[in-house]
């Protein structure tokens, strides 16, 4: 089996397709925007776990396409979760959606388009690692998360 396809599969169990866990399309289908915003005890929220993918997924795909990674020391990850409380509406509710949707769909695709030769290079300035194991890895980010994001559905939403 090539690289390609286990990334496939691995993107799309955490986008659309119900496997082991059931994947964040269909997660974040019935949540509403006050929903989504309702903070837990720790400060965490599914909207914030939203914005959390999208910056991470969005950071690593854009790398993947340049193909390269410049590491940005000044980052703080802390940030990657604020949600401007004054933009809570389900029309921006439903933006944060979609974005996340797409850049998973861009992954997807940029990922069909790649050839098992371009997922096996390394990359020197991300410690020699390989794209495909880089890519696995943005995979389990992303499932983590989303059993987060299932945590605080039952507790808000009650179902999951």
């Amino acid at each position: 089996m090539s690289y390609k396809l286990v990334l496939l599969d691995q993107l799309a169990a955490c986008h659309h397709d119900k496997s082991w866990f059931i994947p964040l399309d269909e997660m974040l289908r019935d949540v509403t925007a006050a929903q989504a915003a309702c903070l837990n005890d720790e400060g965490q929220s599914i909207w914030r776990l939203v914005h959390h993918l999208t910056f991470w997924n969005e950071v690593w795909l854009d790398r993947f396409i340049k193909g390269e990674v410049k590491m940005d020391h000044n980052l703080n990850n802390d940030e990657t979760f604020d949600v401007d409380p004054s933009r809570v509406s389900e029309e921006e509710w439903q933006k944060s959606i979609d974005r996340v949707g797409s850049t998973f769909l861009k992954w997807i695709q940029a990922v069909q388009e790649s050839d098992d030769a371009k997922l096996a290079l390394t990359i020197p300035s991300y410690f020699n690692a390989p794209w495909w194991n880089v890519i696995s890895n943005v995979c389990i980010h992303n499932a983590y998360h989303i059993g987060q994001i299932m945590m605080l559905k039952k507790k808000f939403v009650g179902s999951a």
